[in-house]
């Protein structure tokens, strides 16, 4: 079912409570390195301002673990600037998230200002689902909007018990979260055919459920990335120093069976002796990668197949790259299913995480359908998860 979304709440005058993933990379000085996030909230943040809200944002900010030093490592003070910048107008930070200044500047919040509360992960509740702490920040505010695809499996304080603790006050998504859920959500429940799934990445245990859901929906799964390897050794093929999961042999045998010709395992691999861009290369057919060699990357021919059963796909699901795309000449396979998906005509879903990097780093973002926020979440949602942090919010 369809979930309100902001735009579909009254805020004038009102202080509206917007979870955003404001989960920046940052170096050493504390500079924001890609602000891509906090640009993806603009549009749910410029909605409650031009409709004279005044809007409080929580979010949080890499994994701290309360030690001082994380105060300033992962404090939310250089999203405040920065979000200040892209809206040409002052943003006001909380040095705490329910404490005295949180609690005083938003009692001086007006229509149209902007607060930054500080790291929700600073406090041990966040991540416990703490319903005190909850019900501080949901006190705080008449609205509550979540925005937060990248943590909407998590049901963390500020995901879920903040709008169970709103009571009947609006629950709503913002923007991006409706997006996201539409794309992924339509991809498996209703795509056009052929279905093509693309799966890569190192393990074969992160994608198991994915793979199990995607093999009753999907027309093909390409398998490629490290988890192919483990694969292989399931067929009874050699891998070398490849990365395998040898526990998981078993696993691969029955997801080999019940995939059938729906599983497209790679023809030949692309090896190198050592993991570095001067290794000694040589490309093997698949299962035969001689010892001293590990797969880095899916060969030639690999690429070419994948390729071809991709330009003919009407909805395609990217999640994991197919070699070690940060390092060429193991980016080619990778960049060879990229370009086939920005040259499709079908619905394209990239499903965060290192998907999202390659699909950025060369040059195809403009040209699929859609680039999810969420490496984890979209996982979760391929694999048919539903999310209570969406679940509990007002229905359209």
């Amino acid at each position: 079912m369809a979930k309100k979304t902001i735009q579909d709440v009254a805020v004038k005058n009102k202080k509206v409570l917007m979870r955003v993933d404001f989960n920046v990379p940052l170096d050493d000085k504390q500079c924001i390195t890609d602000d891509t996030r906090i640009r993806m909230a603009l549009p749910s943040i410029q909605s409650v301002l031009e409709r004279g809200g005044a809007l409080i944002l929580m979010s949080h900010l890499g994994r701290p673990k309360g030690a001082p030093t994380d105060a300033a490592k992962f404090s939310m003070r250089p999203t405040a600037v920065r979000l200040g910048e892209l809206l040409h107008k002052k943003v006001e930070f909380a040095v705490d998230t329910i404490g005295p200044d949180a609690q005083a500047k938003v009692q001086r919040l007006a229509s149209g200002d902007v607060l930054v509360l500080e790291n929700v992960r600073f406090d041990p509740r966040e991540q416990k689902g703490d319903a005190e702490f909850a019900n501080a920040l949901a006190a705080m505010a008449d609205v509550y909007c979540n925005d937060a695809f990248g943590t909407c499996h998590r049901e963390d304080a500020s995901m879920y018990a903040v709008p169970k603790a709103m009571g009947n006050k609006p629950k709503v998504v913002g923007f991006l979260v409706a997006k996201e859920i539409e794309y992924l959500s339509d991809a498996v429940a209703k795509p056009k055919r052929p279905f093509v799934a693309i799966l890569g990445g190192a393990k074969v245990s992160d994608k198991i459920n994915v793979i199990k859901n995607l093999l009753g929906v999907c027309d093909r799964v390409l398998i490629g990335g490290a988890m192919a390897y483990t694969f292989s050794l399931a067929q009874g093929g050699k891998v070398g120093k490849s990365l395998v999961e040898p526990d998981k042999v078993d696993l691969a045998k029955e997801l080999l069976q019940a995939g059938g010709k729906k599983l497209m395992l790679p023809v030949d691999t692309h090896c190198g002796d050592a993991f570095e861009a001067s290794c000694k290369k040589v490309v093997v057919p698949a299962g035969q990668i001689p010892d001293g060699y590990q797969g880095l990357d899916i060969g030639p021919e690999t690429a070419k197949a994948f390729a071809d059963v991709v330009l003919n796909a009407k909805t395609i699901v990217w999640n994991g790259p197919m070699g070690v795309f940060e390092m060429p000449p193991f980016d080619a396979g990778t960049r060879a299913v990229a370009e086939a998906i920005a040259q499709s005509r079908g619905t394209s879903i990239i499903g965060g995480g290192d998907s999202a990097a390659a699909i950025q780093q060369m040059g195809f973002a403009d040209r699929v359908s859609h680039v999810s926020t969420g490496g984890g979440a979209s996982l979760s949602m391929l694999e048919g998860q539903k999310f209570a942090s969406v679940e509990i919010l007002d229905e359209a």
